[in-house]
Formats: structure tokens, sequence, C-alpha cells
């Protein structure tokens, strides 16, 4: 599919190898703020654009466009058309990347200090010059539709967009960003031209960058890349999406021995008080791999599945705690019993020793993610993007050890209730009745038998 989920894009955020990380605020003559992890050891830059609303600002009766937009802008620019445009940046040794998410339209630059400014200039171009000539578009286009057609014969992808119907309503995070086969056919160059004017604008773009640049070459180099774009987009940001999913399951009938289980209730965003300890409770309760409950009581104990996880889906303008898995489908009525059950159970406290070793987990594999320059730069546009404060790398493995056992229940009291999950099954479930209206007996207790990634990125 060609889609960014930023996931927030953010499969990102780190935290230093073995020292504290500097990170500079950077003001362009141009007025253009960006953070700077300023390191000189090797000859090579990351720049890390992202900007704000995404395939989110797609109208209605386009979507879809954002997405070929951001698809396209790589096709040509200025005097270039796509096969001189790809020339002129393998020429440089430089890489350039434009995806559209829900939450963002990510531009990534990477280049050598010596070809920074001519790589510069050809993303400006991109940015402020595409050409989107027909025979460019029609060919991203095509490679889009392909995409949706493997969408619908594919039934983690079925799952996943019947569940963000039901989570979203009429809010865009309810449908692809790769628009529908109807709705991407009837893209011309005008809608394109369109959907760059509502996304990118310099009010609504947020920037990191790392490698070797300094503070100010860094401010020339954003001016350069920057300044042609209009000062702001035609389009407002969205607004917050209302969570829709109710307690129940709903079944796509899908030919196959196996079911896909995607299953879905309220989360929060990352600015709530009770984030970091929900960020744990969810590593003990879906999130660590074989160390979590799920994965001991459905596939340790009763070898139902190969894996099953959970994960805290941070949206910007809405947010879910759900999981997935795939089960055998004599087995799902025993597996969907056992997660509900163990929804419900995390309120009931967590020891000493889980709270221990999830903790040390993950303030121990944090540090591991710092490895490059590509990736800190976006790490520090992530944080700008969710709103952390500067020093953040440096504190969060803090935050996590302030996590108390109280914390945990308190948050899987607040949020994780068995009647209130919604699963979306996709195969032919055996020991399962769908109930679309939300009833909350429809999923057999344990003992019934007959049987989405992004942890997220800023963490």
């Amino acid at each position: 599919m060609i889609r960014a989920t930023f996931a927030l894009c953010v499969t990102l955020i780190a935290a230093p190898a073995a020292h504290a990380i500097e990170i500079q605020p950077v003001t362009s003559p141009g007025g253009i703020q960006a953070w700077l992890v300023e390191d000189h050891s090797i000859p090579f830059v990351a720049v890390s654009l992202a900007f704000m609303g995404g395939a989110s600002l797609d109208t209605p009766d386009k979507r879809g466009a954002v997405n070929l937009m951001a698809a396209t802008l790589e096709e040509g620019a200025g005097e270039l058309d796509a096969t001189a445009f790809a020339q002129a940046v393998e020429s440089l040794g430089a890489q350039f990347s434009f995806a559209a998410g829900d939450d963002a339209l990510s531009v990534d630059l990477r280049a050598l200090t010596e070809n920074r400014d001519e790589a510069a200039a050809l993303l400006a171009q991109a940015l402020t010059q595409p050409r989107f000539d027909a025979d460019a578009v029609d060919r991203v286009r095509a490679q889009v539709q392909a995409a949706i057609r493997s969408d619908d014969t594919n039934p983690r992808a079925l799952a996943s967009k019947e569940m963000a119907r039901q989570a979203w309503g009429d809010h865009p995070y309810a449908t692809s960003v790769n628009g529908t086969a109807e709705s991407v056919a009837t893209l011309r160059q005008a809608d394109l031209i369109e959907a760059r004017n509502r996304v990118l604008a310099r009010d609504r773009v947020v920037i990191g960058a790392a490698g070797d640049i300094t503070p100010d070459e860094l401010g020339q180099m954003l001016d350069s890349i920057l300044g042609g774009l209009p000062e702001q987009g035609t389009a407002p940001l969205p607004g917050p999406a209302t969570l829709g999913l109710t307690g129940g399951v709903t079944v796509i009938d899908w030919d196959s021995p196996q079911t896909v289980v995607s299953f879905a209730g309220p989360g929060l965003p990352i600015d709530d008080p009770d984030y970091f300890a929900a960020f744990v409770a969810n590593h003990i309760l879906g999130g660590g791999g074989f160390s979590s409950r799920l994965m001991d009581e459905i596939r340790e104990k009763r070898g139902l599945t190969y894996g099953i996880g959970t994960s805290l889906s941070t949206g910007i303008y809405g947010q879910t705690w759900g999981g997935g898995s795939a089960i055998a489908n004599a087995n799902v009525g025993q597996a969907v019993g056992l997660i509900r059950a163990e929804w419900d159970r995390l309120a009931e406290g967590v020891t000493d020793q889980e709270l221990a070793d999830a903790k040390t987990y993950l303030t121990g594999e944090y540090p591991l993610r710092f490895d490059g320059n590509g990736k800190i730069a976006g790490i520090l546009t992530g944080m700008q993007m969710v709103g952390f404060p500067i020093d953040y790398p440096n504190t969060r493995n803090a935050m996590v050890e302030a996590v108390t056992a109280a914390d945990v229940q308190r948050v899987a009291q607040r949020l994780l209730d068995a009647d209130g999950l919604r699963f979306v099954l996709v195969g032919r479930p055996e020991g399962i009745r769908q109930d679309d209206a939300g009833d909350s007996g429809d999923a057999p207790a344990p003992d019934q038998a007959p049987d989405q990634t992004p942890d997220q990125a800023t963490n």
C-alpha cells in the first residue's frame, strides 16, 4: 500500500546511546523553525519534514488525492521530467522520499555534505514546481490502484478497513489514504495541484535535522527548500475524531482455514497524564512478545495461535488500544473469550515482577533505536508533532521508571473494558455469533471453547 502511518510516523523516537542527546532549536532567516542534532563525525545530513494534516486534508469526494500527489512529487519538477529528475538526484548520491499518512505528509532528504545545497535545490523544485505530467500521474495511479486491489484480497487489510470504518465514522481516519478505485480513477492534474495547495505550506511544517550541518547552514538550507511555498495552506487542519466503537463482533466471511482477528477499544493521546502507565500496561498485556499475558494464555498454554499482540495507536486526531492475531477457525471462539478475559483481568493489577520486567525491557531497548542521522531527524520531527519537550529523549526513561503498579491498575480500570471491545473477524470462525449492534454477550467466555507498527514510534 502506498501509505505512511505516522503513526504517528513515528516508528521512531529514540534515546541517546550512551550520553545525553543535545537538540538545538533553529530559526532560519526566513522564520522557519526546526530542531537539529549536530554531528560532524561523517559528511552526511538528514532532514525530515512533516506537513501536518496529510491525507486527512483530502476533500471527501477526492479521497486519495493527497496520497497520489505525494507519490507523484518526485516524478519531475521544473524543466526536468521524471527521468531527468531521477537522474539528477542519483548523480548527487542523494535520496528523497515522499509519503502521505493520515497525520502528515512526510518528506525526507538524505545527502552528502558536499552535495547538500544541490540536493536542497532539487527538493525545492519538487515541492514548489511539481510537473504532474499526465504519463507520470497515470503510472503512479496504476500503482495505487494495484495496491487498492491487493488490499481488497487481503484479510488483514479487510479487517483493518472495517475496524477503521466503525471506529471513525465520517472522519478521514475511517477510510484508506489510498482512496478507492473509483475515487482515484477520477483524479486529474488539477486535483493534484489543489491537494498540494491544501497540504504544502509553511504554517503546518515541522522539521528535524541531524548530521554534518551547523544551525546557520541549516537555516539557509530550509529557506532554500521551503521559501517558495505559500505561508498558509488552503484547507484548515482537521478536527478531532470521535471514536465510535462499541462492544461486539463483526464477521466478514472469507474462505480460509484461519480467521484474522482484530480487536480495539478506546485509547488515549500521548499527552494524557496516564499515557506512560498505559504504555507499560500494554507491554504487560500484549505488547511484550512472549513475556505478555496474551501470548502466555493463548499461545504458550493452549497453542491457539503462533502470535498475538497489542498496541496503543496514538494518532494525532484519535486513539485506540487494540491488537490482532490469526487463529484457526475452530479455535476463534475460545481465543476471543480469552482475549476478553485478559482485557478485564489487567484491572485487577499486575505483579511486582511483571512491572519490573516491563520497565527493564522498555528502558533497555530504547537507546538501541538511536542508530543513524536519518532516524534522529525523524525522531525530532515526531517529537514536535506530538508536542514533546525538547529534552524528551533524555527524560523518557525516567517517566517509564516512575510508573507504579497502582498507575497500571488505574489506567486499566479507566480504559480496558471487555464489554466495550470491538472484534472484527475475517474468516469463517467457529464458536462466534456476529452482533454489529454491540451486544457484549456475543463472545463466549474462556471456558466455552467449541476458538496491527507502530509500540508507537515515539516511545
